[in-house]
């Protein structure tokens, strides 16, 4: 069974979560601080993180930049802000989903198993896929690597399933709602943003000039597309 890290300061509610998922079958392993989640990240093997917002030693946010320098496992964010910024600054650092508490724990589950679908999913589809190449984008989906001129780029699990998507489909125009639907899942709850954010970080960290991007294109009033040969 999948493997899921909790980390929250409050015992409390790491103990309800922890009690939850186990009935669910999966294994769980706990922390109570922001660097214990990174410290355990780095050391374990973990199928899916979740990880609250406001915790000492170092916060949500930089625990999750932290992982992402080694890992692209699935993050959940636990956190009781639940402004639009707040979620926007979530996605930037590389979480890969938000919940705001309190939240009821079959939305939790149900969070955690789109998540871990998705994760499965894409891992099934690495092991028959090819090497996608647009100008100076590369990725290799059996590796779950990216490049950009020939040099490697560390791209989130979301980042990848995005790029790879538009890649395989050049010319073809996705709305945001459409994006949602197939790169997060049906059963995701969240915004429209959530795709802006991710493009955006897709063009500063491929395109050679992210300001005026050559590959990643928007069609304004409809959605976004890679660019045609």
């Amino acid at each position: 069974m999948p493997n899921i890290l909790v980390v929250d300061d409050e015992s409390v509610m790491v103990k309800g979560i922890k009690f939850n998922l186990e009935n669910e079958g999966y294994q769980v392993e706990t922390g109570y601080d922001g660097q214990e989640a990174v410290d355990k990240a780095r050391t374990g093997r973990f199928d899916l993180i979740l990880l609250d917002l406001m915790m000492p030693k170092i916060d949500g946010l930089q625990a999750c930049m932290k992982i992402r320098e080694f890992s692209n496992v699935p993050i959940l964010m636990l956190t009781a802000r639940g402004e639009d910024a707040d979620k926007i600054i979530g996605f930037e650092c590389g979480a890969d989903d938000y919940i705001t508490k309190p939240f009821n724990i079959l939305e939790l589950k149900a969070r955690i198993r789109a998540l871990l679908r998705r994760a499965g999913q894409t891992a099934q589809q690495s092991r028959s896929a090819t090497r996608l190449e647009r100008g100076a984008i590369a990725i290799d989906t059996a590796e779950r690597a990216a490049w950009r001129d020939g040099h490697s780029v560390e791209l989130t699990a979301k980042e990848f399933d995005l790029i790879e998507l538009l890649l395989r489909n050049p010319g073809r125009v996705y709305s945001r709602e459409n994006l949602l639907n197939l790169v997060w899942g049906y059963e995701y709850i969240g915004e429209l943003r959530t795709v802006d954010v991710h493009i955006r970080r897709l063009r500063e960290k491929l395109e050679p000039d992210p300001g005026n991007p050559e590959y990643i294109l928007t069609k304004w009033g409809v959605g976004y597309y890679l660019s045609n040969p």
